[in-house]
């Protein structure tokens, strides 16, 4: 179901299906990710406007597509300058993540363990990727946090994930690399 046309969203749709169709979840991100790389690069998708819009006080997610044969979801997020996420997870899901716009720091960590709903991470890698770039996201290895390092620049990235988003599990810090684990609902912002 397309939620927005925009020019080149039938060539970017054709990416998606041709990759969801691979054998295993690796194959899947490997073929998406480098899709995603290939189109970004190639500028025959046009993103809508409404997408370099920030919004402000949070971060926007705004969905263009949601497969009904194949079930995945494709969200663009528009960060302003400084906005980011805490440590957080995809709920179980795959993702690929193509920069579109702007700059990202993504940052993983990996679960050292945890006590009821405390959880210890260490950061594991960060990159700064730029327009073109794109990163998957495999369970269990999905905690991250996402940041625009800009002061002054709207960045754009666009998520495909195997499912609908609706929640995942955010982590907020405590000290000594101790996080209190917390259920979060995700909105998305309109398109318009």
């Amino acid at each position: 179901m397309i939620t927005v046309d925009f020019p080149g969203s039938r060539k970017l749709i054709d990416a998606i299906d041709a990759s969801v169709v691979q054998p295993d979840t690796p194959a899947i991100t490997d073929t998406l990710r480098n899709a995603l790389c290939r189109l970004i690069r190639s500028q025959e998708v046009i993103l809508p406007a409404c997408v370099f819009e920030s919004t402000g006080d949070h971060y926007a997610r705004r969905e263009l597509y949601r497969s009904d044969e194949h079930g995945y979801s494709v969200v663009a997020m528009t960060w302003g300058p400084g906005q980011g996420t805490l440590i957080h997870d995809h709920s179980g899901m795959w993702c690929v993540e193509g920069v579109w716009n702007g700059a990202l720091e993504i940052v993983q960590y990996e679960l050292l363990g945890h006590e009821a709903e405390r959880y210890q991470f260490r950061a594991v890698g960060s990159i700064q990727a730029g327009p073109g770039s794109a990163g998957s996201l495999i369970p269990p290895h999905e905690y991250h946090t996402i940041r625009n390092p800009s002061d002054d620049a709207v960045a754009v990235s666009l998520h495909i994930y195997s499912g609908r988003m609706t929640q995942c599990a955010v982590f907020n810090p405590e000290g000594d690399n101790w996080y209190q684990r917390n259920e979060r609902k995700l909105g998305l912002d309109q398109i318009h």
